[in-house]
């Protein structure tokens, strides 16, 4: 067994439950400092993991042992804590989006290039069995040239279920730019990356009441648009209309569909590493559930680190910093076009990330630090 790859985390909010649920006992990665402006939170973070440390975020980063940070602080903080970590020499790993702003992104990139240090992010459910299951679907033929897609997001919000839903509704906020990054990851290991946009937005209200927590009943102020659709096109001709919305209620449409010449696939939520991938092939009578055929079983948020902690010089890191750009652009191109009602063509271009074969949960779960 090799030695672990040493990993702090800076933020500690709602989402960061999940991660270390995965990676405080994967003997790939050993979590060994946390940070969080809230001191006591990471304290108590620390307190439930062997060895692990509560420090500040300047401590962390210059601890000498951690390679690696995983940045789980709101989307606002997100270029300067990844950017504060490459100048301090070490990896990066970002909860999605890479940042709020394309330049931003660009500048993450670029600088960890410079730096000679890798850049990862969320999201990693699309690497589990539903998205890479039916990725090997349109792979294997299953439903001839892929022609078309769509994708659909609908609720009534964020401020219902979580106690500080502020940034939700605030510039780097809204529903593309939160949600977003799970279904344009997904149609992009799909159908590979997006040569052009065309999108329209709105929104419903001016205000939102935050509906549990201490601040119940507290009124917050919505400054992006919450309803925002769109048209996206592939290099490989398909095209994908996408519509992320905080403004309705719920939505009968397929998470993701994909149609092809002869057939079509439902695709499951890729906010979720797994689900029914389910095909209608031309000339049949009803959808057919497939097995699973690739992806890590089992999987929970993290599994996208560990991937990139094992990534190497032959096989890039799947939830790698490159796609992450590339999603950022292509959401942030998608609100620009709607703001100025234009088609637009993006300036990133991005491969498909390497397929997962199927990985059963006892073997991903088993991996040391050199992946065997």
């Amino acid at each position: 067994m090799g030695d672990p790859h040493l990993v702090g985390i800076v933020g500690l909010g709602v989402i960061s439950r999940a991660y270390l649920d995965t990676l405080a006992n994967h003997p790939a990665v050993r979590v060994a400092a946390l940070a969080d402006l809230d001191a006591s939170r990471a304290a108590e973070a620390a307190a439930l993991i062997p060895g692990a440390e509560a420090l500040s975020v300047e401590r962390l980063l210059a601890h000498p042992d951690v390679r690696t940070v995983l940045n789980l602080t709101i989307p606002a903080a997100h270029a300067d804590i990844s950017l504060a970590t490459i100048d301090a020499g070490k990896n990066v790993y970002v909860e999605k989006p890479l940042a709020v702003t394309f330049p931003e992104g660009r500048t993450i990139i670029e600088r960890a290039a410079s730096a000679g240090v890798r850049v990862g992010c969320a999201p990693d459910t699309v690497l589990g069995t539903g998205t890479q299951t039916a990725r090997a679907a349109i792979d294997g033929g299953l439903i001839g040239r892929p022609m078309s897609a769509s994708a659909v997001m609908v609720t009534a919000g964020h401020e219902r279920w979580h106690p500080n839903p502020d940034f939700y509704y605030a510039p780097g906020g809204g529903p593309l730019l939160d949600m977003g990054p799970y279904y344009i990851s997904a149609l992009i290991h799909l159908l590979g990356p997006v040569r052009a946009v065309l999108g329209a937005a709105s929104r419903l209200r001016a205000e939102r009441v935050i509906g549990s927590g201490p601040r119940t009943g507290q009124r917050i102020p919505v400054e992006v648009d919450t309803h925002v659709t769109g048209v996206l096109e592939h290099a490989n001709g398909a095209l994908s209309t996408i519509t992320t919305s905080f403004d309705g209620v719920t939505t009968a449409a397929a998470p993701i569909e994909v149609r092809g010449e002869t057939g079509t696939l439902a695709v499951p939520d890729p906010n979720h590493f797994d689900g029914e991938v389910r095909l209608f092939a031309l000339g049949g009578t009803e959808w057919r559930v497939l097995e699973p055929q690739a992806g890590y079983a089992e999987s929970s948020r993290g599994i996208g680190l560990i991937d990139f902690v094992r990534a190497d010089a032959q096989r890039p890191p799947r939830a790698g910093g490159d796609l992450a750009l590339h999603v950022l652009e292509t959401m942030t191109t998608l609100l620009q076009s709607a703001a100025e009602g234009r088609r637009i063509e993006l300036t990133t271009g991005v491969r498909r990330p390497t397929p997962v074969p199927l990985t059963p949960a006892e073997e991903w779960k088993a991996y040391d630090a050199h992946g065997h």
